[in-house]
């Protein structure tokens, strides 16, 4: 099977790394590469990716400026056909398998679904839908082609993968393939769950025009304005 890297940033995430592990080992599928860029963390964290070093593709520690400048180091070190971006508090269900057998065209994008605060989102999505919320990051797994041509903007400090499916969106080799799994569990007491990208709100209406054309970001405005987004 075509190898699938997953990317783990980590900073001070000992009380979940562990589990997090446990569940790529429990996956059905073979061929899982696990990557792991660690911001230098003092909390034990290391400790743990050590004791799993024989089932780490790689691993790094030192400081990082955030989220998505550890994502662009770990691009660096990734290998076969696939990337999937899993965080240090969230955990794989065997449907990250079904999936991961079902991957077979590296022109496109495949999204699922993701389980979080007790409710599965986000199902299928319109071109409207994915403008205005955006995909869950732990509910994508990309071709490693479109790496080749972007990277995460780290001027967004919360939501540049948004910011990267938008340019994704626009480019006419990449598309998106919706399949409906239940993948992971996503633990919403992160980063992206807790704090709001200042920087991508004050861009988001540029960037929905320029991605998605006039008629999704009317739309966006309009509903803005009215309060119902």
């Amino acid at each position: 099977m075509p190898p699938i890297s997953i990317i783990i940033v980590t900073y001070n995430a000992a009380g979940t790394l562990q589990a997090c592990l446990d569940s790529i080992y429990r996956q059905q599928y073979p061929s899982l590469k696990i990557i792991i860029i660690d911001g230098n963390s003092t909390d034990g964290t290391v400790d743990i990716i050590k004791a799993n070093l024989n089932k780490i593709y790689y691993w790094q520690t030192e400081p990082d400026t955030g989220i998505y400048d550890a994502m662009n180091k770990a691009l660096k070190h990734i290998t076969g056909e696939w990337v999937y971006f899993l965080g240090a508090d969230d955990e794989l269900y065997d449907d990250f398998s079904k999936l991961a057998f079902e991957l077979e065209d590296n022109n496109a994008i495949y999204y699922a679904n993701v389980r979080t605060r007790g409710v599965i989102r986000s199902g299928k999505l319109s071109p409207y839908q994915m403008a205005k919320h955006g995909i869950f990051h732990q509910a994508i797994i990309y071709p490693a082609r479109v790496f080749g041509r972007y990277s995460f903007n780290t001027k967004y400090k919360v939501v540049a993968d948004n910011a990267l499916n938008m340019q994704c969106w626009k480019d006419p080799d990449i598309h998106f393939i919706y399949k409906d799994y239940i993948i992971t569990h996503f633990n919403h007491t992160g980063a992206s769950g807790a704090v709001r990208d200042l920087a991508f709100e004050k861009d988001k209406s540029t960037l929905i025009l320029k991605n998605y054309g006039l008629r999704v970001w009317l739309r966006y405005l309009v509903r803005r304005v009215k309060g119902r987004g």
